[in-house]
Order: C-alpha cells, then sequence, then structure tokens
C-alpha cells in the first residue's frame, strides 16, 4: 500500500453539533464538501478536535458511516481511535472496517501519565490489533506526557504496522533528533499548525491541521508549497495565517475553529460540556481575522 495518500494536508474534522446537542449531519455534509474543494489531501475523524470523547458509541457509528458514504472515495480517510485503556483501545481499533477506512490515528494515552516502557508497550498491542496501519499521535500538551524521541525512534524502528507518527510537542529539536532516526518511508506528520512550515522544512511530509476546517485552500497552498520545496511563497502564507492559527487555540480547541466556522454560515457554534464557546470578545477578534484574510 502507497502511504503518499497520507501526506499533504489532512484536516481533524469538527463534528458540527444542533442546538439541540445532536450531530448535526448537514452541517457535517456542508464542512465536508469545503474542505474537499479547499484542496485537503485527507480527512482525519475523531481526533481531538472531533470531541471523540462527547460522542456516544452509537453517534461514532452513525458519524463514520455518513462520512465514508458523502467522501464516497474522493478523499482517504483515517479514523481517530485512541485511549488510555489499552484494552479497550485495542478492542475499538480491531473493530473499524478496513474495507470503508484507509489508516488509524492513536494518540498516546493521557492521564495515566505513563512511562516510557508503557508506551511502547501499549503501541505494540495497539498495531496487532489494528487491520489497517496506524499513524502514532504525540501531543503532550493533552495527554500529560511526552513520546520521548528514543520511544518514537523504537515504535517507528520496531513496530511495522505503525507507518507515522503525528508530531505535536513544541519542540522542533525533538522533531529533529525524531527525522534523523526513523526510516526514510516512515511518515513524521505535524501536529502544531503553528510551527508547521519548520516541520515541513525539517523532513515532515504534511500535517493534520485545525486551522484547515476554516482555511482548507490557503493551508493546503502552503503545505503543497513547502512539498515542492517553495518555502519562501509557503512562509508567505504562513505568516498571514499565523495571528489567525493562534486565536483558534487561545480559549481552547475546537472551541475558536468552531466560532470561525459559525461565522462562515457552516455550523453552529455549539460545543458538548465541558467544552463552552469562546467569550464574545474573542469571537470577534476571530470574526476580524476572517475578514483580514477574506475568509
Amino acid at each position: 500500500m502507497s502511504l503518499k495518500k497520507f501526506s499533504g494536508t489532512g484536516v481533524a474534522l469538527i463534528t458540527p453539533f444542533t442546538n439541540e446537542n445532536t450531530v448535526d449531519f448537514a452541517a457535517l455534509d456542508n464542512l465536508i464538501e469545503y474542505v474537499i474543494e479547499g484542496g485537503v489531501d485527507f480527512l482525519v475523524i475523531f481526533g481531538t478536535t472531533g470531541e471523540p470523547v462527547t460522542l456516544t458509541e452509537s453517534e461514532k457509528s452513525e458519524i463514520l458511516e455518513f462520512i465514508y458514504q458523502h467522501v464516497n472515495g474522493r478523499k482517504p480517510i483515517v479514523v481517530g481511535c485512541g485511549g488510555n485503556n489499552t484494552a479497550e483501545t485495542v478492542k475499538a481499533i480491531s473493530a473499524i472496517d478496513d474495507t470503508k477506512f484507509d489508516a488509524v490515528l492513536s494518540v498516546s494515552p493521557y492521564y495515566n501519565k505513563p512511562g516510557q516502557r508503557g508506551i511502547l508497550e501499549h503501541y505494540k498491542h495497539v498495531a496487532a490489533a489494528s487491520k489497517l496501519p496506524v499513524i502514532a499521535y504525540n501531543v503532550p500538551s493533552r495527554t500529560g506526557c511526552n513520546i520521548e524521541v528514543d520511544t518514537a525512534i523504537k515504535i517507528a524502528n520496531e513496530i511495522p504496522n505503525i507507518v507515522g507518527l503525528k508530531e505535536a510537542s513544541p519542540s522542533v529539536e525533538q522533531f529533529t533528533y525524531i527525522k534523523r532516526a526513523v526510516p526514510k518511508d516512515f511518515l513524521l506528520i505535524s501536529g502544531d499548525d503553528s510551527i508547521v512550515v519548520p516541520h515541513m522544512v525539517l523532513g515532515a511530509c504534511g500535517a493534520i491541521s485545525v486551522t484547515a476546517n476554516a482555511a482548507p485552500h490557503l493551508y493546503s497552498s502552503m503545505i503543497r508549497l513547502c512539498l515542492e520545496q517553495n518555502y519562501t511563497e509557503a512562509l508567505e502564507i504562513h505568516l498571514k495565517l499565523i495571528e489567525f492559527t493562534d486565536s483558534l487555540f487561545t480559549e481552547g480547541s475546537p472551541a475558536g475553529v468552531k466560532a470561525a466556522l459559525a461565522h462562515k454560515g457552516l455550523v453552529k457554534n455549539n460545543l458538548r460540556l465541558p467544552l463552552v464557546p469562546v467569550t464574545a470578545a474573542h469571537e470577534q477578534y476571530i470574526q476580524s481575522l476572517l475578514k483580514q484574510l477574506a475568509l
């Protein structure tokens, strides 16, 4: 299987909700069309941005089938599936339909704060259970523990079914050391929109992005330019986007990007507790940035 399908821009899709707090499938359809028309290369369902921990199992099943049907083979689909109970994670991953989806994105265990040996063993079990290729996901700001460089290198070299790592630690140095030691065909994917161009310069194959929900054309153009090694023009877009990107995280994600998408008329500005919408003042700030970007 070619792994090139996971290069470029992956969008970590939000989950839209109605005013009655149910999944808004009409808005989800609009969003799918918006990001595909915007040039993204693959879709990621149930990343952190999709608020999966607030979804029921029946809702997840409905969303998966809906997205599969509406994407209709136009783009690869990556399914987020992770947790801090290895046995439950293994059970959930083994149930993902490998005839409909293309890969699994599995976040490092959170809250338990496992050591590096525990993280490595967790991923060995996850990879063995998955019928699909697995992309590991390091996001220490959310999980409370970092996949250290040596562990990332072991994951890349010792677990055949793990084909990539979404790296969202804030350390460019860590990214550099990982890139230096992983196999050439291992997918090192940027997971931090604010430092995506540095990641691309260092050899990332692309990004899984929150910003691409609201600015798919600009974001995917920037990544495409990086893949063409046209970093000068890519940097121009990055500098143009950076204030908007940062605004999406100031009061938490996906609250920021949902505010932006609501202003664009694509979704309603609803989240599930314990997340709440951004403040009115910050919403106005996001709107002013959208206007500046002509989005």
